[in-house]
Formats: structure tokens, sequence, C-alpha cells
């Protein structure tokens, strides 16, 4: 198992918490709590990995 580090912030214009994963291509997302934002994170991740690799 990997462990990687993402960046969140809140967007007070759009209320939604934003994050993203440097240094993996397309690996961001956002949601309305930091829970849903996890759940979010972590499937993008996953399909980020099966599509570019995870090497």
């Amino acid at each position: 198992m990997k462990t990687f580090t993402a960046y969140i912030e809140w967007d007070a214009e759009t209320k939604l918490y934003v994050g993203i994963v440097p240094g993996i291509f397309g690996a961001h997302t956002q949601g309305a709590t930091l829970d849903e934002l996890k759940a979010n994170l972590k499937e993008v991740l996953e399909l980020c990995l099966e599509e570019y690799g995870d090497s």
C-alpha cells in the first residue's frame, strides 16, 4: 500500500473543499465535506493510477 499526500483548501466562493495530489496528473477533485473530499480523492487517485500506472 502506498501513501500519498494531498493538499486541501477551502474555496469560499464555491463553498467546497478542493483537493489535489501533487505529482499525479489529473488527481484533483472537490467535495462539500472533508469526508466527501477524502472519498473523492481516493476514487480519482485509483483511477489515475490505473490509467497511468503506479510506477
